[in-house]
């Protein structure tokens, strides 16, 4: 007779290799993750922090083609982590059984997950670590309904034309825009220098949006808070964690499936699709023409005061 005991004790991650279903999986995990966190149902846990342990492991579902060192095209570590952020900062929960249930099922609305595997510690309730694990399956049924956007960030989008990211005023007016407290993202258009020609259309479109790209760098070495971004995953990433992003078009164009139906010379309204595509607060164009017909507010705008 075979004994599990041995995994009662186990990382998550050999309990999820130990009860794996039938067919292979891959496996992301988080291990020993500690947050200083309220929680907790007696009261001599309240009005006062205490370390948790987080150890996370999530089975996904295995592409059917190459990653290609895409970013995009996997379950990235930090939709582990933002899960764990967005329940603790949802309400104070007295259980680390309810922690954990809200973390799995937030985990479990990605794609590309299929298990979830939570192990929840306290540690510094004793002389030694206090804990929960559970597993929940996609095929669980949810406990409570969770919004598709909750917690998803809705940026500020600013276009700039050549004269503004040239402009010395323009550290001082990104100061008041970060004043706002909303996430921005900064898109750019053709640099003023000539662009070289391609016969081939589509040839031009990739020179066109690395053109652009190349301008998206000159605003970075503007101001060391703007980062050029170029992936889903960075834009999201830079959303949550308040890093000014500056969009290099080329890939998230280019992959996009129902992609903008716009030229790179109409460089506004391809910030207005992204704008869509993020779920933009607000759209400001600054030193150009704002698009005419908009669903998102946009409005044009100046760098001075």
């Amino acid at each position: 007779m075979t004994s599990d005991i041995h995994l009662a004790f186990a990382h998550p991650e050999a309990r999820a290799a130990a009860t794996a279903e039938t067919g292979l999986r891959d496996r992301i995990s988080l291990r020993d993750h500690i947050v200083e966190v309220e929680i907790g149902a007696f009261q001599s846990e309240r009005g006062k922090t205490q370390r948790v342990c987080f150890n996370i492991v999530v089975e996904v579902a295995r592409l059917d083609t190459p990653v290609d060192d895409d970013v995009d095209r996997i379950l990235s570590y930090d939709k582990v982590t933002e899960a764990i952020e967005l329940e603790l900062a949802a309400e104070r929960l007295n259980l680390l059984e309810t922690l954990a249930e809200r973390i799995a099922e937030r985990i479990l609305l990605e794609p590309q997950a299929r298990r979830a595997f939570v192990r929840i510690e306290k540690l510094d309730r004793g002389p030694g670590a206090l804990g929960v694990e559970i597993v929940r399956s996609r095929a669980d049924p949810p406990l409570r309904p969770i919004a598709p956007d909750e917690g998803v960030p809705h940026p500020v989008l600013l276009f700039l034309g050549n004269a503004a990211i040239a402009d010395p005023a323009l550290s001082e007016a990104i100061d008041r825009m970060q004043a706002g407290g909303a996430p921005l993202i900064f898109c750019v258009g053709l640099p003023g220098n000539a662009v070289p020609q391609s016969q081939a259309p589509l040839a031009q479109r990739r020179i066109d949006l690395l053109a652009i790209e190349q301008n998206a760098w000159v605003l970075a070495g503007r101001d060391r808070r703007c980062v050029v971004v170029e992936t889903r995953t960075e834009l999201d990433w830079a959303m949550k964690h308040g890093q000014i992003s500056v969009w290099a078009p080329s890939k998230i164009v280019l992959d996009a499936v129902d992609g903008p139906g716009v030229s790179p010379h109409d460089a506004v309204d391809l910030a207005y699709w992204l704008a869509e595509l993020v779920g933009a607060a607000e759209m400001r164009v600054i030193g150009a023409t704002p698009p005419k017909a908009v669903t998102i507010p946009v409005r044009e705008a100046r760098l001075e005061a």
